[in-house]
């Protein structure tokens, strides 16, 4: 069996109460499917990874629990519209009874695991741009700041990305004003929002 993270168990620790034992069960089920799965927390929120790349990742909110697979659209592709059907039944689950079968969802971790070996050959990815809105209130405070709006419209997608998940995964309104605070102030400095990791990185080397 694979070594489970601390953080992951934190994270469950954590959650609303209704949620536990649905990410409980789902980490139980990718264990057993996936003996050498890697847990990761990436974006706040616990990844399984096999062969280096992301198979799905779990994630509660206030009122819901949900599971990502990362290559949904090939796994759609591959089963159809009943998997298209699965996939979006499982981003809004809020009981234990909402969750699949088991054995339907080893079956989806099963195809998500070749999709990641490495001599599995996957088609061409379609050229597009998937952009993600920012939130209302992270817009607001942005144009209540110009340098820090000038900054964002300058970032990356990817770098944009970071901070809209960051600022959206948080549970409470509290935590949000204080993560929309702190990412003006790190945006106006031209910070991305894992500046202190990168900078420790580049101190290793």
């Amino acid at each position: 069996m694979a070594k489970k993270n601390p953080q992951i168990d934190a994270y469950i620790k954590k959650s609303p109460d209704f949620a536990k034992p649905i990410l409980k069960h789902l980490r139980k089920v990718i264990h057993k499917t996936c003996p050498q799965v890697v847990e990761e927390m990436k974006w706040n929120s616990p990844f399984y990874l096999y062969q280096g790349r992301i198979l799905c990742a779990t994630m509660a909110f206030k009122k819901h629990c949900a599971v990502v697979f990362w290559k949904t659209p090939l796994i759609v592709k591959k089963k159809g519209a009943k998997a298209k059907a699965h996939m979006k039944h499982m981003r809004k689950m809020t009981m234990v009874e909402d969750l699949l079968p088991d054995k339907e969802f080893a079956e989806y971790l099963k195809l998500a695991m070749h999709f990641n070996e490495p001599t599995t050959k996957l088609p061409p990815r379609e050229k597009r741009t998937t952009v993600v809105k920012p939130p209302n209130d992270l817009m607001d405070s942005l144009r209540a700041n110009p340098t820090a709006l000038k900054n964002f419209n300058a970032f990356t997608p990817s770098k944009r990305k970071d901070y809209i998940y960051w600022i959206l995964s948080a549970k409470t309104d509290p935590t949000r004003e204080a993560r929309i605070e702190t990412s003006i102030d790190w945006i106006s400095e031209g910070k991305s929002r894992n500046w202190k990791y990168e900078m420790t990185k580049k101190k290793k080397k």
